[in-house]
């Protein structure tokens, strides 16, 4: 579905870790998984190159329950929100299972590490092949790209924000032979337990963004991009564009 003009496909969880493991399977071209929500469409829209690397992006879900409200303004409703904490954890289970190997990157100092010990300790055996946080600068990304190179790793996780882990992927993604990279933002805060997540109900009705927000006060300003989203998809389906994409 075309969502302010961002293409995001309506799958199921099951469905997105499949088509993850058929792109770890395709190791001659890179990857690139995107999980959306309304903040990253809006930021899209005033941004070409964010806009671009979306638009060309391999699999890009719906993390945000503003975009699986788009899809329902749109008339095609989404199966599921897909928020990338869960992908994250669904391709770590599917990949422990399957012998992939798995590079960290981003966060603050010490949190990546803490985010692996944690992620081994959850699937025993698993093969983290490199952690690092995502404060390095210009002259150390070289030899950050050369490590990248040798791990062997099947799937990139970046937690370096948006835009910046789209960015820096899509970048660097083709010189590493990682087949997948996939920006998963906060993710690494909740595994190495930094943060925590909603409550069960307020995850399953939606309101995940509103315990952020209790919790960072600092992101009501973030948050105005949310009614914004709200009118401009009502627009567009006004407007008679957006929806499936021909």
């Amino acid at each position: 579905m075309n969502i302010l003009g961002i293409p995001v496909e309506g799958v199921t969880m099951d469905e997105a870790v499949h088509r993850v493991a058929d792109f770890v399977a395709e190791r001659d071209r890179p990857h690139m998984v995107v999980t959306a929500n309304s903040e990253m469409i809006i930021a899209a829209n005033y941004d070409p190159l964010l806009g671009h690397i979306l638009e060309r992006a391999d699999l890009v879900v719906p993390d945000g329950i503003g975009v699986v409200l788009a899809s329902r303004i749109h008339g095609q409703p989404f199966p599921q929100r897909i928020p990338g904490v869960d992908l994250m954890y669904q391709l770590l289970q599917h990949g422990h299972r399957e012998g992939w190997k798995f590079y960290l990157l981003g966060a603050a100092p010490g949190v990546a590490e803490q985010a692996a010990a944690a992620i081994a300790e959850s699937f025993p055996g698993i093969q983290i092949v490199g952690c690092r946080d995502g404060f390095f600068s210009r002259d150390d990304e070289e030899a950050l790209l050369k490590d990248l190179r040798s791990s062997g790793a099947d799937i990139l996780f970046l937690a370096m924000g948006v835009p910046r882990q789209e960015k820096w992927a899509a970048a660097h993604l083709g010189s590493l032979g990682i087949p997948v990279a996939m920006g998963v933002g906060g993710s690494f805060n909740i595994w190495a337990g930094v943060d925590r997540r909603a409550p069960k109900w307020m995850q399953s009705v939606g309101l995940e963004w509103l315990y952020r927000l209790l919790r960072q006060p600092q992101r009501w300003k973030r948050a105005g991009a949310l009614p914004q989203f709200a009118l401009l998809v009502l627009w567009e389906r006004i407007r008679g564009r957006g929806g499936t994409r021909k």
